[in-house]
Order: C-alpha cells, then structure tokens, then sequence
C-alpha cells in the first residue's frame, strides 16, 4: 500500500476550533446578559460559529486518531499506537476531572458534585478508548470498519431525540454523568461520539485515496457538496425517509436536527482549510493546532480558576460589554497561545510530563 500523505490541513482546522474555543468561552462567560439581543445580526453570527467549535474538535480528533491507528496497523506496528491511544483517552479523563478540582474547597471540607460534570475532555477520552475497541474488531476488515463507522455515526444523530432528556438520577453521576445532562454535563457520549465516529470514517477514505491523484480536488468538492446538503437538506431528506419507512424517529430527528447540520458545518471548513492547504504548511496557524490540549488547559485555569477557585470568571462574571468582551477575548487568545509557545512545544509535552511522573512513582 502506498505511504500515506501527512494531512497538514487538519492543524489549521484544529487550530481554528481551538481559537473559537477560546473566545467563545471568554465572551459567553463575561458577556453582560442584557447585551444577549438575539435581534442583533452580529450576536446571531457569534453564536452560529460558537455552535461549529465541538463538532469541529470531536470530528477532527476522530479523524486524526484513527487516521495514525490505520497508518500504524499498515507498517505492522500498531501495538505501541494502540497503547499509546488507550493512555491518551483516559490521560483526556483525567485531566477533564481534575480540571474541575478545588483545592481550597477541599482542604475546607467542601466537595461538591461539579467534579463530576462531563465536558468535552471525557467525551473525547472515551470516545479515543471506543475507536481503539472498534479498530481492534475491524481492523482485518477496511470497508466493513468504514460502514460500521459511518453507521454508528448517524444512529447516534438520528437517536438524539429518545435520550435528549434522559435522566439517570437513579445511577451514580460517575457514569450518569456522561449519558444524561441532568446533573450539568455540559458533553455527553451521545451524540457526540457520532462525529468522533464520522471522523474516523472520514479517516479510512483518506487513507485508502489520498495518494491517488486528483484526490484533493475530489475531495475537497465533495466537502462543500456533502456540507451543503447537511445543512440546508438534510431535514427534507429525513422527512422523506420517514415518508417511505414510517420510521417515527426519523421525523422527530428532523423536527430539531442540529447534528447533522452542524455535520455539514464540520464539512465546508474543512473544504476551506484544505483547499488552503498548501498556504498554512509551517504557519503559525498550523503551530497553534499543534497545541490544542496545552492551550484548553492552560484557558481553563486562567478562565475558570480550576485548582485555586481564583480565575477571571471570579472577578467579571458576566459584566461585560460587547466592546470589553471583544476585546479581552482577543487579548485572552494572545495571552493563552504565548504561555502555550513559552512552555509547550506540543501537546507531547503534557502527555510526556505525566508519563515522567508515573514513571518516578514507579520507582
């Protein structure tokens, strides 16, 4: 099999969801609630590319991991990748968990049940862990693992509506948490793992074609085309599914279909970004996208006051204006990616600390 071309559009992509990330956190946090107009055009947008920034990340991290698993399974050398997977899914848990510790609190006595909550970090944790379990089964298997993929993907969109208002208050928040949002998770497994799934569809067709010429231009057609359709069609198109199965859950899901529509968002950046490909090789751009995890921890403490309590949310908790807000988010990304640069070369550099410390305890 060919050597597969190393896909330098995926950094861009995760750099722009990282920085979307980082205002988007910033404004809706401080943003004074009476400057929430949804009359206002601007607000609208803002909060339109703030809903892209998930299925961004959970997408691209689905296409990137399996993506390498594939890669290794093909130089016979996926074993340590393997490893390597399950160590950063659950290395992605814990430190979505601790994330949300006080230490002040703790100290005092006080533990409360936000500790729990599940964000995107223990989403994509155990979303990374179930890729693995599924590469394990299929890997023999290409095409059957691409349509398993592919499927997956849409049961969990097109389900949305039976566990939209779950609540499993009845089973301790350790593993309600992540099915049910009625203890405040703000990610839970589904839907979220379908993009995961669907990026690591997308994952398989890169591998198989992208030595093949005129793959780019192919794919990056099908990109908008496919995006296109999710977005503006993708609702008629289950409606008439509905029509031919009377299937009642595919007219529900269209009733409130977000998912495949933001699937169709996911799409058309990526046909931007690697239709731009060739301008952001060695970018600054490209380097912040080598750096998501250091750059959402390091915003996290700074945001949040995750450990101390203390962070900027502390002092200007949703007293902001538009003004004051754009312009502290724009500050805020600046300050977060330069402490990135300053201390962390990659997202290695946090997997390989922790490693070092497991490493010492061992001794």
């Amino acid at each position: 099999m060919p050597k597969p071309n190393r896909l330098y559009f995926i950094d861009a992509v995760r750099a722009f969801a990282i920085l979307m990330m980082l205002q988007g956190h910033f404004i809706d946090t401080l943003l004074n609630p009476i400057y929430r107009d949804k009359g206002n055009t601007i607000y609208n947008i803002w909060v339109y590319f703030r809903g892209i920034t998930a299925p961004v990340f959970f997408t691209i991290s689905g296409l990137v991991f399996a993506y390498l698993l594939l890669r290794a399974y093909a130089k016979g050398d996926e074993k340590p990748r393997i490893k390597k997977g399950l160590f950063r899914g659950l290395l992605l848990i814990v430190i979505g968990y601790s994330l949300r510790i006080n230490v002040f609190s703790w100290l005092s006595g006080y533990f409360s049940s936000y500790f729990f909550v599940i964000d995107v970090l223990q989403c994509i944790g155990l979303s990374l862990i179930l890729l693995v379990g599924l590469h394990l089964v299929f890997k023999k298997h290409s095409y059957i693992f691409s349509i398993v993929l592919f499927t997956l993907g849409c049961l969990c969109f097109v389900s949305e509506p039976l566990y939209r208002n779950l609540n499993l208050d009845s089973i301790t928040p350790i593993i309600g948490n992540y099915m049910s949002k009625s203890n405040g998770s703000v990610f839970t497994i589904l839907p979220w793992f379908g993009y995961s799934a669907f990026g690591a569809f997308l994952s398989t067709v890169f591998f198989r074609h992208v030595h093949r010429n005129k793959f780019k231009v192919s794919t990056i057609i099908t990109f908008f085309v496919i995006g296109y359709v999710l977005i503006y069609h993708s609702s008629w198109i289950l409606i008439e599914l509905y029509g031919i199965t009377d299937i009642e859950l595919l007219k529900r899901s269209a009733d409130y279909n977000y998912l495949f529509t933001r699937l169709g968002n996911v799409l058309i950046l990526f046909g931007v970004f690697y239709s731009l490909e060739h301008f952001l090789k060695q970018s600054i751009i490209a380097r912040i996208g080598e750096k998501t995890l250091s750059i959402y921890v390091i915003h996290f403490i700074l945001l949040y006051g995750s450990f101390t309590g203390y962070g900027i949310k502390r002092f200007l908790n949703k007293s902001l204006d538009p003004y004051e807000a754009i312009g502290g988010a724009i500050l805020f990304m600046v300050v977060v990616c330069i402490i990135s640069f300053h201390y962390a070369k990659t997202n290695a550099f946090l997997y390989n600390l922790i490693r070092k410390t497991i490493d010492k305890l061992k001794k």
